[in-house]
C-alpha cells in the first residue's frame, strides 16, 4: 500500500515540484515566509473569484459576502507581511548573491505588483473608502504621467487590471520565481568557514503552518471584518446642502471648479466642465418639461460680459440663500436653469445622467470629480482621518481595526516631511517613489549597496544549527 501512494502520479508529481533535500535551516518558519506568501495568493484568487461571481450587491447586503470580502482582505494584509518578510530573509542572508541574482529581481518586481494590486482592489469597494483613495491614487498617476494609461477613477479599467492583468503577471512571476529556486535550491552560507547541514525538508510542518494561515485569516475575518463606510451621491449632497450643489455648479458653469483647474490637465481630465456637468444634464431636463424656454440656449446667446455678470449674480444669489425654484421668472437665465439641475440631481437622475455621457455607469470619472469639486469628500476623509495630511490610506478610517494600507507609510512620511509645501507634491512624489523601487529591484546588482548585510551579520541569526557547535 505504502509503494502503491508513493509511485501515485500526484505523489510522483510533488517530488518533481517541491525540493527534498535543504540545508537544515531551511526548516525553520523563516523558510516558511515565501511558501505562506503563495498561500495568501492562493486564497485570494478563491475568494477574489467568488466575489467577482457574486458581485458588489452581494458582498454589500449579505452577511457571507461580507465574510468572504473580509477574508480577501485578510488574505491581502497577509501577502504583503509575509512578501515583505521573506524579502527582509532573502536579503540578510544574502540570498539574492550569484547566481540567485534574478530570483530577487523577479520577488521585487512581484511586491511592487501585489501592493499596485492591492489599491487597484481597494478603488473596488464601491465605498467612501474607494471613491477617496481613487482620487488620490488617480493624483498620483497624473502626477508621474502613469495617468495617461491608467484612470484610476474608471471602474472598469480598474477592475479588468485587478482582477485578470495583474494576477496573470504574478502567476507567470511566481512559477519562474519557484522554478528557479527549485532548479539551484536552497541558498548555502557563502561564507566558506559557516557549517551546515543537508537535511530532508519537512514538507508536514510546512504544509501545517499554511493550515495554520489559512485559520488565522479565516478567524479575522470573523472577528475584524472589512469596514464599509456608505460612499457619497450626489443625490445625497444635493438634499443636504441644495446651496453647496447650486454653488458647485456655478464653478463648473464658468470654469473655476477644481476639475477645471486641475493642475495635471492629462486625460481624462480635458473635458469641458460647462458641457459635461451643465449643458449634457440641462438638456435632458429641458426635454421632459413642456412649454418651458431652453435657458442653456438663452445663456450661450449672451455676451461674454453678461454672461460673467449672470454668473455673479447667482453666485450671490444662492449663496444669500436663494431658493431653488428651476421656473423663477427674471432676466437671468442661470439662477433658474441651475435650480433644474439641482433638483434634477436631488431626485437621482443626475448623477446618472453623468454615467450616461461617459456611455458606462462603470466609469464614474465624472462623478467623482464632480464630488470632489464640492469638497465633501475631502470634508469626510478629514474627519475619518485618512487624508494626506493624516498619513491617509494608512488605515480605513481613525482608530479602526482592520488596518488599510499600511505599506504606504513612505508615502505618506514624504508628504508629510520633505514634500509637505511642494507645489508638485504628487509628481515629485512618484519620482522618489519611482527611483526607490529601480534600486530596490537592481539592488543585488548595485556594488557596495550589496555588501550591506554583510556589515549586518544578521545571516548568523538565520543560518544558525543548534546541532552544530559553533
Amino acid at each position: 500500500m505504502k509503494n502503491k501512494i508513493e509511485n501515485s502520479g500526484i505523489v510522483q508529481l510533488l517530488k518533481i515540484v517541491w525540493l527534498e533535500n535543504v540545508p537544515s535551516y531551511a526548516n525553520k518558519f523563516f523558510y516558511s515566509l515565501g511558501f505562506l506568501s503563495m498561500i495568501s495568493f492562493f486564497l485570494l484568487i478563491i475568494s477574489g473569484v467568488i466575489l467577482v461571481f457574486f458581485g458588489p450587491d452581494w458582498w454589500f447586503t449579505t452577511s457571507m459576502g461580507t465574510f468572504i470580502r473580509s477574508i480577501h482582505l485578510w488574505a491581502t494584509q497577509a501577502f504583503v507581511v509575509f512578501i515583505i518578510l521573506h524579502l527582509l530573509i532573502v536579503f540578510f542572508s544574502g540570498g539574492y548573491r550569484p547566481p540567485r541574482r534574478f530570483v530577487w529581481v523577479l520577488g521585487a518586481l512581484m511586491f511592487f505588483l501585489v501592493l499596485f494590486n492591492a489599491e487597484f482592489g481597494y478603488v473596488l469597494r464601491n465605498d467612501f473608502s474607494s471613491q477617496w483613495r481613487s482620487l488620490q491614487g488617480a493624483d498620483l498617476y497624473n502626477g508621474s504621467g502613469i495617468g495617461r494609461f491608467i484612470n484610476n477613477l474608471n471602474y472598469a479599467q480598474v477592475y479588468g487590471i485587478h482582477i485578470i492583468i495583474i494576477p496573470i503577471i504574478i502567476l507567470g512571476i511566481l512559477f519562474l520565481h519557484y522554478a528557479l529556486v527549485r532548479l539551484r535550491g536552497i541558498a548555502t552560507p557563502y561564507k566558506k568557514n559557516f557549517e551546515y547541514r543537508i537535511v530532508k525538508a519537512n514538507h508536514f510542518v510546512l504544509f501545517f503552518r499554511g493550515f495554520i494561515l489559512v485559520c488565522v485569516i479565516v478567524l479575522l475575518a470573523i472577528i475584524f471584518p472589512s469596514p464599509l463606510i456608505a460612499p457619497v451621491t450626489i443625490k445625497q449632497v444635493a438634499i443636504e446642502d441644495p446651496r453647496l450643489m447650486a454653488q458647485t455648479l456655478l464653478s463648473e458653469l464658468d470654469y473655476s471648479s477644481d476639475t477645471a483647474t486641475y493642475f495635471d490637465t492629462i486625460d481624462p481630465y480635458t473635458f469641458n466642465t460647462k458641457n459635461v456637468y451643465i449643458a449634457t444634464p440641462y438638456i435632458e431636463y429641458f426635454k421632459t418639461q413642456q412649454g418651458t424656454v431652453n435657458l442653456f440656449d438663452s445663456f450661450n446667446q449672451e455676451n461674454k460680459q453678461l454672461q460673467n455678470k449672470n454668473i455673479n449674480l447667482a453666485k450671490n444669489y444662492f449663496s444669500n440663500n436663494g431658493k431653488i425654484i428651476p421656473n423663477l421668472d427674471n432676466n437671468n437665465p442661470v439662477i433658474p436653469m441651475i435650480s433644474s439641475l439641482v433638483l434634477m440631481a436631488k431626485s437621482g437622475l443626475y448623477e446618472a445622467s453623468l454615467r450616461n455621457e461617459i456611455n458606462t455607469g462603470y466609469n464614474p470619472t465624472y462623478v467623482l470629480r464632480f464630488l470632489s469639486d464640492t469638497g465633501v469628500l475631502e470634508d469626510k476623509a478629514t474627519k475619518l482621518g485618512i487624508t494626506t495630511q493624516q498619513y491617509g490610506m494608512l488605515r480605513e478610517e481613525k482608530g479602526q481595526f482592520p488596518p488599510g494600507a499600511w505599506w504606504l507609510a513612505p508615502l505618506g512620511f514624504m508628504d508629510n516631511t520633505i514634500l509637505k509645501n511642494d507645489v508638485n507634491q504628487d509628481q515629485h512624489g512618484a519620482e522618489i517613489l519611482g527611483i526607490l523601487m529601480l534600486v530596490f529591484i537592481a539592488f543585488p546588482y548595485i556594488p557596495i549597496l550589496n555588501e550591506l548585510p554583510d556589515k549586518l551579520k544578521i545571516y548568523k541569526l538565520i543560518w544558525r544549527d543548534k546541532h552544530i557547535i559553533m
